[in-house]
C-alpha cells in the first residue's frame, strides 16, 4: 500500500457564507455541533432517530461487534411509513413529492397523496404475485416515476430491491439478477436517450433466458402502440395495478431488516452487492439531506443522478421523501437537446438546491458560460457536488455559472456508506476542491497503513474510525469480502481513497488509493494531476495513469477532452504541461498528453482509469459491464 503520497495542489481561496446564508441554517455553528455529536455519538444518533416515527422503540443504539454492527436494536420500522404515511396524515398529502420531466418534455406532476396510493397499489400487486418479506426483485427500468414506485412498494412489504441502471447490457444485468436471485423483475420496453429509443425489453429477455430464478416480468409500456408481450411470465404494468387496492399496511420490520442490495463495481472488479438495512439507513440518509443541502419546507430539489446509483437512492428517493420534500427528476442528458437543458428546467421550476457531478459540471464547463447566463438562476440556494473530487477549475465555474453567491456542497460518500459522511454545511467556510469536514457524529482521519494519524498536508488514506448508522451491513453472499473494508486497516473503515488534511482539518481527495502514481519515488494522487490539466484554458476534462518506466518507476500519460473550437497542436499540448509546471511543479508534468474525443467512464460518471492503463500496456480490460460507452 502507498505511503506518505506527496501533496502539490495548493488552493488558498477561501468563500465565507453570506449573512442570509448563515441566518437561514438549521446548523449555525458546526464546530460546536459537531464536538457534541462527537462527544456522544450514541446520544446525537438517537435523538435524530426519534425526529421519525417507529412501531416500537429500540433498547440500544448501537451493538458493535467488530467489524459487524446493529443499530437501534430490538426497534421496528418500515422506512415507507416516514416517506409516505407521515406526510399523507397531515397537510402535505397535497404537497408535491416528484415532478418528473421526460426526455421529450412530458410532465408529470404527482403529490404525497397520490405517490401513497400508487405505491400501496404496486405492494399490493407484489403480495397478489405471491412476494414475501425477504424475496428479492429486480427493478431494471429507465428514470420514470415508477422506478421510485417500484423501490417504495418493494420496501413497503419488506421485499429486498435491487434496481439494475438501465443501460447495462444484458449479460450485466442477468449477473445482478442471478446472483440476488430475483423472483421478479419489474421493467420497460424503452428509454429514451438523446432522441434514441433504447430497447430495454430486448435485453432483459435475454437476461431473463439465462435466470431461473425469476417467474414473471413486469412491463411498463412508454410506446404506443404497444409492443406485444411474449409469453405467459410477462404482465403489462398498467394492468398488473389497475384493480388493486389504494392501501396496504406498512410492514412491521426489524430497524435490521435488508431494505436494498445495490451491486457495485465502479472503477474495480467484479460487482458486489452492498446491503443496506431500514432502520440506519433511513437516520442517515434523512438528517443528512436536511442539514447537508439545509432542506425548507418550500424548496424544489433537483438531483441528477439515477436511482440506479446510490445517489439516487440516498438522494433522489429516500432522503428527499423522508423529508417531505418536493423532488424535480428529469430523464435525459444535461447538453441534450441542448446544453441549457438543465439551466432551462431550474429556471422553469424554481429549483433551490441543485446537486450534480463534477463530470457533468465539466461537461457543461465545455460549452462555455454563455449558456447558464441565459436563464435566470436567482432561485438556487444551495448547489451540490458528488461522485468525485471536484478539481477546483470546475468548482469555481459551477460557482460563478449558478449565480456566484451560492455555497456548494462538496460531498464524499460512497454506495457502501449509504449517505454523506465528509461534507460543508452552508455555514461552513469553502475551499475550492475540498470536501471539507466530516458530517455531524462522524469521525474521520487521515491515517497511514499501520492507522496512525498523519500530520497536516501529508498524504494518507482517508478512513472512518467509528460505525455510523447508514453503513452498509454486509456484502450479499461475500460476508469475507465486507470484512476487508476493515481489517484493510486496523480498527478503521477503509475507503480506499487517498487524502490530506490541511491546516484548518479540512480534508481534500487525491483519487483511489489503487491509481496512486509513483514518480522518482514521490507518491502522486491523479485527481491533483488531473486538476492541474483541467485549470488550462483549452481543457475540458483529463486523466492520468502511470507507466512503467526505466528510470523513474513510473511516468505520467494525461488523457485530455479539449474545450469546443480548441483545436490539437504542438504548442498547446506544450502550453498544457507548461500549466502543470506552473500549478504542481515539474515532477507531475505528464511525459505523453493524448487528445481524446472521450473518456471511459462508469455510467454514473466515475473515469475508469484501470481501463486506460490496461488498454495502454495491452492487457485483458477485466468487468466493463459498467462502463458508459
Amino acid at each position: 500500500m502507498p505511503e506518505n503520497i506527496d501533496t502539490l495542489l495548493k488552493e488558498s481561496r477561501l468563500y465565507r457564507p453570506s449573512a442570509q446564508t448563515m441566518a437561514a441554517a438549521h446548523i449555525q455553528d458546526y464546530e460546536s455541533a459537531y464536538k457534541k455529536s462527537i462527544a456522544d455519538p450514541e446520544g446525537f444518533w438517537s435523538d435524530v432517530a426519534k425526529e421519525l416515527e417507529w412501531f416500537t422503540p429500540w433498547s440500544k443504539v448501537l451493538e458493535w461487534n467488530y467489524p459487524w454492527a446493529k443499530w437501534f436494536v430490538g426497534a421496528t420500522c418500515n422506512i415507507t411509513y416516514n416517506c409516505l404515511d407521515r406526510h399523507a396524515k397531515t397537510w402535505r398529502k397535497n404537497k408535491v413529492a416528484i415532478i418528473w420531466v421526460g426526455e421529450n418534455d412530458q410532465e408529470r406532476v404527482i403529490t404525497y397523496g397520490e405517490l401513497y396510493r400508487q405505491v400501496n397499489r404496486c405492494a399490493n400487486a407484489l403480495k397478489r404475485l405471491g412476494l414475501i418479506k425477504g424475496d428479492r426483485v429486480t427493478i431494471y427500468l429507465p428514470k420514470v416515476p415508477e422506478q421510485i414506485v417500484a423501490m417504495l412498494a418493494c420496501a413497503r412489504i419488506g421485499v429486498i430491491h435491487s434496481v439494475v441502471y438501465s443501460g447495462f447490457s444484458a449479460p450485466a444485468l442477468a449477473s445482478r439478477i442471478q446472483d440476488a436471485e430475483a423472483k421478479l423483475v419489474i421493467t420497460a420496453d424503452v428509454g429514451f436517450d438523446r432522441g434514441k429509443v433504447l430497447n430495454l425489453k430486448q435485453v432483459v429477455d435475454q437476461a431473463v433466458a439465462n435466470s431461473p430464478t425469476v417467474v414473471r416480468v413486469v412491463v411498463l409500456r412508454r410506446q404506443t402502440p404497444a409492443a406485444p408481450l411474449s409469453g405467459p411470465k410477462e404482465i403489462d404494468w398498467h394492468d398488473w395495478l389497475k384493480d388493486e387496492k389504494a392501501v396496504c399496511e406498512a410492514e412491521q420490520l426489524d430497524a435490521e431488516h435488508p431494505l436494498y442490495i445495490l451491486y457495485t463495481s465502479g472503477t474495480t472488479g467484479k460487482p458486489k452487492g452492498v446491503v443496506h438495512v431500514h432502520g440506519g439507513y433511513m437516520v442517515g440518509t434523512y438528517i443528512t439531506t436536511k442539514y447537508v443541502f439545509d432542506l425548507k419546507e418550500d424548496d424544489v430539489y433537483f438531483c441528477v443522478a439515477d436511482p440506479g446509483w446510490v445517489t439516487g437512492h440516498s438522494y433522489i428517493v429516500y432522503g428527499p421523501l423522508l423529508n417531505g420534500a418536493t423532488i424535480l427528476t428529469a430523464e435525459g442528458k444535461p447538453d441534450y437537446p441542448n446544453p441549457g437543458r438543465w439551466w432551462n428546467l431550474i429556471e422553469r421550476y424554481g429549483v433551490s438546491i441543485f446537486y450534480t457531478t463534477p463530470t457533468a459540471i465539466r461537461l457543461l464547463m465545455r460549452y462555455g458560460e454563455d449558456w447558464p447566463k441565459k436563464y435566470d438562476l436567482s432561485t438556487i440556494r444551495i448547489l451540490g457536488s458528488v461522485g468525485e473530487p471536484i478539481n477546483p477549475e470546475a468548482w469555481e465555474w459551477f460557482h460563478r455559472a449558478a449565480g456566484g453567491d451560492k455555497p456548494i456542497m462538496d460531498t464524499w460518500w460512497q454506495t457502501e456508506t449509504g449517505s454523506i459522511l465528509i461534507t460543508p454545511l452552508p455555514t461552513v467556510p469553502l475551499k475550492p476542491g475540498s470536501a471539507t469536514r466530516p458530517f455531524l457524529g462522524i469521525e474521520a482521519d487521515v491515517v497511514d497503513s499501520a492507522g496512525n494519524s498523519l500530520p497536516a498536508n501529508a498524504g494518507g488514506f482517508a478512513v472512518i474510525k467509528k460505525p455510523w448508522p447508514s453503513m452498509m451491513r454486509t456484502i450479499y453472499k461475500d460476508p469475507e469480502r465486507y470484512k476487508t473494508y476493515w481489517n484493510t486497516i486496523p480498527n478503521c473503515y477503509t475507503a480506499g481513497d487517498i487524502c490530506h488534511k490541511d491546516e484548518d482539518g479540512y480534508m481534500w481527495f487525491m483519487g483511489r488509493a489503487d491509481d496512486v502514481i509513483k514518480v522518482a519515488g514521490n507518491r502522486l494522487g491523479t485527481a491533483e494531476v488531473e486538476s492541474a490539466l483541467v485549470s488550462h484554458h483549452s481543457v475540458a476534462e483529463a486523466a492520468v495513469i502511470g507507466k512503467p518506466h526505466k528510470l523513474v518507476g513510473e511516468s505520467i500519460k494525461a488523457f485530455i477532452i479539449l474545450k469546443q473550437g480548441e483545436v490539437e497542436s504542438p504548442a498547446l499540448i506544450q502550453s498544457i504541461k507548461d500549466q502543470v509546471l506552473h500549478e504542481l511543479g515539474k515532477i507531475a508534468v505528464p511525459s505523453e498528453i493524448d487528445i481524446v474525443p472521450s473518456l471511459p467512464k462508469t455510467r454514473s460518471g466515475k473515469i475508469m482509469r484501470r481501463v486506460l492503463k490496461a488498454k495502454e500496456l495491452g492487457q485483458d480490460l477485466g468487468d466493463i459491464s459498467t462502463i458508459e460507452d
